[in-house]
């Protein structure tokens, strides 16, 4: 099964799955993490595979993105990703998810990171 099928709707229109539910490399979806550059880069790392795009300019970014692809939104602690998946869901997007407790969540996990 599909991660967005198995991932839980949440009231603001998005998914939201847990670093248990979510495996890397991604399989079947994009990793977009929203946290700034020095985020990204820092002692928390980020997943495999994802692909650096400041909250800021997400909804900017997003105009050239399939609205029918399946997109894990990511950040430290799940908040912002959650407002970065909100927006695209606003936008039309139609298979967004945020992962739950965000690098904080998936470093205690201990789940693998790029640096």
């Amino acid at each position: 099964m599909a991660l967005f099928d198995a991932a839980r709707p949440n009231p603001a229109g998005f998914r939201d799955v847990t670093s248990a539910e979510v495996s890397v490399p991604a399989q079947g979806f994009r990793i977009i993490d929203v946290r700034s550059p020095e985020e990204f880069k820092g002692p928390l790392g980020h997943l495999a595979g994802a692909t650096l795009v400041p909250l800021a300019s997400v909804t900017a970014q997003a105009v050239g993105w399939k609205k029918d692809e399946p997109l894990l939104m990511v950040c430290a602690s799940g908040g912002r990703s959650a407002n970065a998946a909100q927006a695209l869901t606003r936008m039309g997007f139609s298979k967004v998810m945020n992962l739950v407790g965000g690098m904080n969540g998936w470093t205690q996990a201990g789940k693998p990171v790029e640096k």
